[in-house]
């Protein structure tokens, strides 16, 4: 193997191993010589960075990635899924150097990444949503996602156990297959504790509907509902709007803790830098580009937020211990026997659904104990 140093690299290689006092510095000295890529990264939020939710999970990620060595950011917030993101993803090719980016938003994808992929294919785009296809879409694009279900069947385990009604609320965006997951694990997890509990739930028809995540959380309070969790872009009005009326919350995106300490029993969260990093050491070695990543709690893509004061030492040890299962891979959720809210078989007895099966991306239904419709 021909050696890859020249005489000023032998010199300061000597000069190193001086300082450092030997031999022992070899690691260290690799490390120096082995410096990052520079890199420019852009990231694209649908929202505002500060929203309790979707937008400020991706942004606590990006806010991180800025540390790293040899990395530089680039950020736009308030970007509608629209032509306008074609714009801002150009904008950060041209004018801030921007090598990789991460638009955020689900709606992102289809047409607008697509279209501008293929006109940038030094350009990695990494959308958050899971919707890349192997053969059918460009090599220079990739999306991840977690297993955030995961974090909601446990939200729905500490539900379980504080509830008086026995009767939970959820207030959802779009009847996607991603919500429809989460929608459902929350419910499994609060059966699993109480077979008798309902989980209403209210489909407010888009991501960020501040006026009508307000209406659907006072309804569902009015009819006995007194713990919520929501899967919208912005769970802010949710918490406090169901805060207000004395009900108890479970946390989705980030921590909404400090919106309401008194009702915030825990949340589930996205850990997004593991996704970030993956991305961008990739990027910086000049490895492929990673096209389909995916993790849970095991993983480190999801996590749980901290108990609340009002939680119970027995319901967090109940929780905790079906988490240590799930990191340890020997809990599943979607199993054994499982109906639709119509009485339909939708897991037969016996079929077990791991979190890589492709039959929960295209989840369709609600589980038996949701009072909802999907249509």
């Amino acid at each position: 193997m021909t050696s890859q140093f020249n005489r000023r690299d032998s010199l300061k290689t000597l000069a190193a191993l001086g300082a450092a006092g030997g031999l022992g510095s070899w690691s260290a000295l690799a490390a120096a010589q082995a410096k990052p890529k520079p890199l420019t990264v852009g990231v694209i939020y649908v929202g505002a960075r500060d929203d309790y939710g979707y937008n400020q999970a991706h942004a606590m990620a990006a806010a991180e990635v800025k540390k790293l060595p040899g990395v530089k950011g680039a950020e736009g917030e308030n970007v509608p899924e629209a032509a306008a993101v074609q714009k801002t993803m150009t904008g950060m090719i041209a004018q801030d150097g921007a090598t990789l980016l991460f638009p955020t938003s689900f709606g992102y994808f289809d047409p607008h990444i697509l279209a501008v992929a293929p006109k940038n294919p030094d350009v990695r785009f990494s959308h958050c949503g899971g919707l890349w296809t192997e053969g059918k879409h460009p090599k220079n694009v990739g999306s991840f996602f977690g297993y955030i279900d995961e974090c909601q069947y446990l939200n729905g385990v500490i539900a379980a156990h504080m509830t008086k009604s026995n009767k939970i609320a959820f207030v959802a965006a779009k009847p996607i297959p991603q919500v429809l997951r989460n929608i459902n694990a929350f419910t499994l997890g609060a059966r699993s504790v109480k077979p008798n509990i309902t989980c209403s739930v209210i489909f407010t028809g888009d991501w960020s509907m501040a006026v009508k995540e307000a209406e659907a959380t006072n309804s569902l309070a009015d009819q006995g509902c007194d713990v919520f969790t929501m899967h919208v872009d912005g769970p802010k009005v949710v918490v406090e709007t169901a805060a207000k009326r004395g009900k108890m919350v479970c946390g989705y995106h980030a921590s909404q803790a400090k919106l309401a300490p008194n009702a915030y029993l825990t949340g589930a969260e996205w850990n997004w830098l593991t996704a970030y990093k993956t991305a961008i050491e990739a990027a910086q070695s000049g490895k492929p580009h990673p096209n389909f990543l995916r993790g849970g709690l095991k993983e480190g893509y999801v996590k749980m937020s901290a108990y609340g004061p009002m939680v119970p030492d027995a319901a967090k040890k109940h929780a905790d211990e079906i988490k240590a299962k799930m990191i340890a891979g020997s809990f599943d959720i979607f199993k054994d026997g499982i109906k639709d809210n119509k009485g339909a078989v939708v897991v037969p007895a016996g079929k077990v659904l791991k979190q890589t099966d492709l039959e929960l991306e295209k989840m369709n239904y609600l589980v038996e104990g949701v009072l909802g419709s999907i249509g």
